[in-house]
């Protein structure tokens, strides 16, 4: 039944990423099956994980074309625009080493050492100007990473943990090798994850699963502590589900949940990002896609498919029920509960769960094998 289950979640997956695949926009993706019309760029380039071990030929053309377009609308500096056909929509932390990511994994598949030779060096030249110390780390303003509703300022992790990803990528050994060694400061002292976010004397001490999980999966982290973290994340998760702060075994986004009175709890959070909710501790099948496959990394075969299980079930459910769908693919889901939220056939929580599934069945992890 639990094989069905996974291979149902997986067909439902495909076939989701090909009913988004052409879009209002100039043809490009869209980013959920209804309510984002868009091509978001952080959204489609995160899909080119799930699209590149698809097997699926129309879905590697429709990625290769969202490329080229980026390439195409990218700014004369080099930075990447936060939707693919809009040049003027700019501002994105995260887009640019997302662009050069999914460039690198997509010059494995299609044996093209040089694709989009000239965009890449334009980003690449970006992504230095980000380092206010000219080596290292780089550093973004706050909400501008994925988390457009959560403060991230100075050094985020999950933004360093994609740069040294796709430098590796990118055989830029010696850069790769100054963030590095930089990546000491997101060390804490009494946990044993990476932290939030750091920089000079400050640093945020809430779990960032995607940022860690990235951290694991490109060899940031080593084997041993990775599963020193892997053990402290299912212990502090068990806690939160004897509470009442978890109602689905998947980790949230973000944890201890930022409440009301907290230092780092700003009060747009109370119309937006409530505890439990959306970047504020939602959990988000996209970022669990990336543990899963952080958890294959560490060798944590069983773990790692008994969570992809939990997540097929966890996607069945839609947060819009006139639809009578199979599988929901939503946005995120509500951690007290478990209610599904935000737009339903969301085109990167259906391909992360193609890539943890490729993960789970092959005790790989595609493209980041070589990067560890």
């Amino acid at each position: 039944m639990e094989k069905q289950l996974i291979g149902k979640a997986k067909q439902a997956a495909l076939e989701v990423l090909l009913h988004n695949m052409n879009g209002p926009y100039h043809g490009l993706p869209r980013t959920a099956g209804w309510g984002y019309p868009e091509p978001y760029t952080r959204d489609l380039l995160i899909t080119a994980l799930g699209i590149g071990v698809s097997g699926n030929d129309p879905l590697k053309e429709s990625m290769v074309r969202v490329l080229e377009t980026l390439a195409g609308t990218q700014s004369k500096n080099g930075h990447i625009p936060s939707l693919v056909h809009d040049q003027e929509n700019r501002g994105a932390s995260d887009t640019t080493p997302l662009f050069l990511l999914a460039t690198g994994i997509f010059r494995k598949i299609m044996d093209q050492p040089d694709f989009l030779e000239e965009a890449v060096q334009k980003a690449i030249t970006w992504m230095e100007f980000q380092k206010p110390a000219d080596s290292g780390l780089v550093a973004q303003q706050p909400t501008s990473d994925w988390r457009d509703e959560q403060w991230v300022p100075g050094y985020g992790l999950f933004v360093n943990t994609l740069t040294y990803s796709y430098l590796k990528l990118l055989d830029k050994q010696e850069q790769a090798n100054e963030i590095l060694k930089e990546m000491s400061r997101f060390a804490l002292t009494d946990k044993p994850y990476y932290a939030l976010w750091t920089y000079k004397v400050y640093s945020s001490e809430r779990f960032d699963l995607l940022g860690n999980s990235l951290a694991i999966l490109s060899g940031i982290i080593p084997v041993s502590n990775a599963k020193d973290i892997i053990a402290w994340i299912e212990n502090e998760c068990a806690g939160m589900r004897l509470k009442g702060e978890l109602a689905v075994d998947l980790p949230p986004n973000l944890f201890p949940f930022i409440e009301p009175g907290d230092p780092d709890w700003i009060t747009r959070y109370q119309y937006f990002n409530q505890p439990g909710e959306y970047h504020n501790g939602g959990i988000w099948p996209f970022v669990c896609g990336f543990y899963i496959a952080a958890l294959v990394a560490c060798e944590q075969y069983q773990l790692a498919g008994e969570k992809l299980i939990v997540l097929g079930k966890a996607l069945q459910a839609a947060a819009d029920q006139s639809k009578n769908l199979q599988f929901g693919f939503n946005e995120w889901l509500k951690a007290q509960s478990g209610k599904p939220a935000g737009q339903d056939w969301q085109s990167w929580s259906a391909s992360m769960y193609i890539y943890a599934a490729e993960c789970v069945a092959t005790k790989r992890t595609p493209f980041f094998e070589n990067i560890r």
